[in-house]
């Protein structure tokens, strides 16, 4: 049998929501608040109320797993984490852990603000109870992952966010925790430190460490999990093979509609270089946007607001993925050489990106929507999953399908241009 790392058992967390307190008032206000607390109860049982972060959740993970956790935004990941990672405690229930715990949950997570690079590295590694000669083995690397050598006597306070998520996570792989838990934080860095982490952290569970990954992510938790658990408001609701989790998670949610707009810019994805205003789906003469004939060609429409463009150059990506979270493709606007030679200044911006019919196979197309700088790549404004639609495929003679009804294979399902010629010579066949 194998030896559990992390056992939680009926894990639940509880929020008071609604009611306002002071944490410092005067005497008088003391003694009127006891006097009147009766009425006082009654008025804030109106306005407060109790927010289940968790509720009942349940699992055990053998050691040298890696376990991705996937849900919506305020499904329970983060708080889970936390309360794994001894930041939090539960309010009902109880997590066992079998080992040294290493955390990047946040940007910055266990650094001292005031100290240096080096200084914080060595102080990660004496909190995982390492001696210094251990922690001096794996400086170097820790430094080369990291890759910012020259800052590694600058105080941890002026880093910028991406610098913070590539020492703290050169630090929590490095040091060799024997349980590493990873949320969201990595999507702060550049493509190529993602990419860098992701293989980083294969390594890692190869190597028999134990890791529990939160990510938004699919093709990431399929790459790295073989299990997954998937959160919905504070409940696990599927536990099992990555695979089956995924098609799940990827069944319900945002990803459902053809359209997401956002209205407040102050609360839109994104920062002062880019801010989305809507991702629309948009198939060539009308109708349906959520349903597409296979024949038919669909624009993507990606609009944003950009502020501070300065020197940089927002450009759209978009990024089509399937049910199974397999990308099947992704663009860039930068394909339009007009507008990339063209100087960005403060406006909304419209996108267009277009698909010709017969191109995408049938099935449900999920829409990653990205504004990104490059050189060095830095990611504005992300939406994940933000529009889907479904590709039919009706099997009537002009499609690519044509006459076959069965099952036909593929990511995409081109109409490819053919020649096919037949002379007259004829061949006989002895029996």
């Amino acid at each position: 049998m194998d030896e559990i790392a992390i056992s939680a058992s009926g894990l639940a967390k509880k929020y008071r929501i609604g009611l306002r307190r002071d944490p410092y008032g005067r005497l008088t206000e003391s003694l009127w608040n006891t006097l009147t607390d009766p009425l006082r109860r009654r008025r804030s049982q109106e306005r407060e109320g109790d927010f289940w972060a968790l509720r009942d959740v349940s699992f055990e993970v053998p050691r040298g797993s890696i376990v991705g956790i996937i849900g919506r935004n305020g499904a329970g990941k983060s708080t889970l984490l936390k309360i794994l990672s001894r930041i939090t405690e539960p309010t009902l229930g109880r997590a066992e852990l079998r080992g040294r715990v290493g955390s990047l949950l946040e940007v910055g997570t266990g650094f001292h603000q005031e100290l240096t690079g080096r200084d914080n590295i060595f102080l990660s590694g004496a909190i995982l109870g390492m001696k210094r000669a251990e922690i001096l083995r794996k400086f170097d690397e820790i430094v080369a992952f990291a890759d910012i050598g020259q800052f590694m006597d600058t105080p941890v306070k002026r880093y910028s966010s991406g610098m913070k998520v590539r020492l703290g996570f050169a630090v929590a792989a490095f040091l060799e925790p024997e349980i590493l838990f990873i949320d969201e934080v990595l999507a702060v860095g550049d493509a190529e430190f993602q990419k860098k982490c992701l293989g980083k952290m294969s390594e890692i569970g190869q190597g028999g460490r134990t890791v529990i990954f939160v990510s938004h992510s699919m093709p990431a938790i399929l790459r790295l999990c073989d299990r997954a658990i998937l959160l919905d408001r504070g409940r696990v609701v599927i536990d099992g093979p990555t695979h089956e989790v995924v098609r799940r998670y990827l069944e319900t949610g945002p990803g459902r509609t053809s359209s997401r707009e956002w209205t407040d810019p102050a609360i839109a994805p994104g920062d002062d270089v880019a801010r989305l205003k809507s991702v629309r789906v948009i198939p060539a003469g009308g109708g349906s946007s959520e349903e597409i004939d296979i024949r038919r060609p669909i624009d993507i429409e990606v609009e944003y607001w950009t502020r501070t463009p300065g020197e940089l150059r927002p450009s759209v990506n978009l990024h089509f993925y399937n049910d199974e979270g397999v990308c099947l493709f992704i663009n860039n606007d930068w394909n339009d050489r007009r507008w990339w030679a063209t100087s960005r200044r403060p406006g909304l911006v419209r996108a267009v990106c277009h698909i010709p019919g017969n191109f995408l196979a049938e099935g449900r197309v999920i829409v990653t929507a990205v504004v990104s700088t490059y050189n060095p790549t830095i990611v504005h404004a992300m939406e994940g999953e933000a529009v889907a639609f479904v590709v039919v495929d009706r099997s009537e003679g002009d499609g690519v399908r044509g006459v076959y009804a069965n099952d036909f294979p593929g990511v995409v399902r081109p109409m490819l241009e053919w020649q096919v010629e037949q002379s007259s010579e004829t061949v006989s066949v002895r029996r």
